[in-house]
């Protein structure tokens, strides 16, 4: 289930998505404004499940060597726990949100 299509309700007044995830999100975070050519990323978590959703502009995630590019606040994609993640391509105006399953913990790193 790496991707996971979000329910989007539009009208006359805009779109509201609704984003139900397999997890209690205990942190958020986002990467904006990532210089050309720099990556994010390059490891994995051991018990942090995460969802991160390109809210503007575009970006490709590789999970353990698989390729996903993200470019739709419509959308999201789950990384499990031990999977090693990097986000790279940034577009100049990329704002990714990562939503995850555990409070910021150093030694949660791999």
């Amino acid at each position: 289930m790496p991707i996971i299509e979000f329910m989007t309700y539009p009208d006359h007044r805009g779109g509201l998505t609704v984003c139900e995830l397999p997890f209690d999100v205990k942190r958020a975070f986002w990467i904006e404004n990532v210089p050309p050519g720099e990556t994010r990323g390059g490891h994995a978590m051991k018990t942090c499940r995460m969802v991160m959703v390109a809210l503007r502009g575009r970006l490709d995630v590789v999970v353990d060597e698989e390729r996903h590019r993200l470019d739709s606040p419509r959308t999201g994609l789950y990384v499990k726990p031990t999977a090693r993640r990097t986000l790279e391509n940034f577009s100049p105006d990329a704002l990714c949100l990562v939503l995850a399953s555990e409070h910021f913990d150093e030694d949660d790193y791999t």
